[in-house]
């Protein structure tokens, strides 16, 4: 993989190249996004271009009863830097998420401005990978998310107004914990083999006929 990647870094700018360079070193997997039947179209976009924004790689999205269609203009092309999984081929896609997640060994927390164990600001991110689960802004999430999440996450409000909307939530929750990412003892870094990985799927993404391109590096390393 990597030898492709050196490959591709060749084809395009000295300028794309650097970003792709410097961007990818900011990105992780230590803390993801998991979204539970979004179907507001600006709200799931804005979420994703806030992921973008604050480097989160990984984005999980779960498909019960409603669709996932971000809005392309409000993305801003974001979701194409992202790594989203759908979770959307079976009758209890939240298990699913939820157990595929803790096998990878993320802690399950639920942000709820209900009932909340633990507010944004004293959230313990160095205790290990998190998931952060977020609902519809009509229903929040679903029983199961909460009944089976190890921890559960609030906002401070000091207003009359219950919530932030979904958007504004999964940005206020993005920026905190960047900013403990970056001034605690937290290895949140990507391995050298998922920078590769993430890599190559820009590059895939950047590169016109970058399949084409592939087959032919491939072909021309194995002889053929």
């Amino acid at each position: 993989m990597e030898a492709l990647v050196d490959h591709f870094l060749k084809i395009i700018t000295d300028e794309r190249k650097a970003l792709f360079e410097e961007l990818v070193q900011k990105r992780t997997k230590y803390l993801t996004v998991v979204l539970e039947n979004i179907y507001q179209p600006l709200n799931a976009s804005a979420v994703l271009r806030s992921c973008d924004c604050f480097g989160i790689q990984d984005i999980h999205v779960i498909e019960n009863y409603n669709e996932f269609k971000p809005n392309r203009e409000v993305t801003m092309g974001a979701s194409n830097w992202l790594t989203i999984n759908h979770y959307d081929k079976n009758d209890n896609n939240t298990l699913d998420c939820i157990h595929s997640l803790k096998n990878k060994g993320f802690r399950i927390v639920a942000t709820s401005p209900h009932n909340s164990q633990k507010d944004l600001v004293n959230f313990d991110l160095s205790k290990g990978k998190t998931a952060l689960f977020f609902g519809t802004e009509v229903e929040g999430l679903s029983d199961l998310v909460l009944k089976n999440a190890d921890e559960h996450l609030h906002i401070p409000m000091y207003g009359f107004t219950e919530s932030f909307n979904l958007s504004v939530s999964a940005a206020v929750c993005l920026y905190e914990m960047r900013m403990k990412m970056e001034k605690e003892n937290i290895k949140w870094q990507m391995t050298e083999d998922e920078k590769n990985q993430v890599l190559l799927d820009w590059l895939h993404y950047s590169i016109d006929r970058s399949e084409i391109v592939e087959e032919d590096f491939l072909k021309n390393r194995l002889g053929c």
